[in-house]
C-alpha cells in the first residue's frame, strides 16, 4: 500500500515535500463516511487536541493523496507518531474524480475530545487552502472552536 491520504496539517504540499521528498501528490479526494475531529486534548498538555478522523455516516473529509516511497513512509510514520504509539495506520477508501482508491490514514490512538489551539487550527485551515479544499469545507474548519 503506497497511497497516503493526508488531512489536517499534512494537506500542505510544502510540509509533505519536506517530510516525503520522494513521494508526489497524485490527487485529491474525499473519505466518505468519516469526519475530521480532534483528540488527545486531555493527554497532550499545553498543545491542545490534534486532528484525527472518526467514522461518521453522512460526513466526509477532504484529503490529498500521495504515492509514498517506502523510505518516505518510514519517515512519515516517525513524524506522525506511529512509532511512539500516538497514531496508528488504517486503510480507507478515498473517492476521487477518477474512481475510488485505497489509502492509509493516521488515526489518533485514544478517545475523541478536546479542542485545538487557535494556532493549530489556523495551520489546518492554511493547509486545506493550499491543497485546494473547497471554500465551504475550509469555512467549516475555520469556524471550529479552539482552546483558550
Amino acid at each position: 500500500m503506497r497511497h497516503y491520504a493526508a488531512y489536517g496539517s499534512n494537506l500542505d504540499p510544502a510540509r509533505m515535500r519536506a517530510y516525503c521528498p520522494h513521494s508526489p501528490m497524485v490527487g485529491v479526494g474525499w473519505i466518505e463516511g468519516w469526519r475530521l475531529t480532534f483528540a488527545g486534548g486531555d493527554v497532550l498538555g499545553w498543545e491542545g487536541a490534534v486532528a484525527t478522523v472518526v467514522e461518521s455516516p453522512g460526513d466526509r473529509v477532504f484529503v490529498a493523496l500521495y504515492d509514498v516511497h517506502p523510505e518516505d513512509g518510514r519517515q512519515l510514520d516517525e513524524v506522525e507518531g506511529v512509532t511512539a504509539g500516538t497514531y496508528r495506520k488504517i486503510h480507507v477508501r478515498v473517492a476521487t474524480l477518477d474512481g475510488d482508491v485505497t489509502a492509509w490514514v493516521y488515526v489518533f490512538t485514544g478517545y475523541e475530545g478536546g479542542s485545538p489551539t487557535a494556532w493549530y487550527l489556523s495551520e489546518l485551515v492554511q493547509a486545506a487552502e493550499k491543497a485546494g479544499a473547497p471554500a465551504d469545507y475550509v469555512e467549516r474548519l475555520r469556524s471550529r472552536p479552539t482552546r483558550d
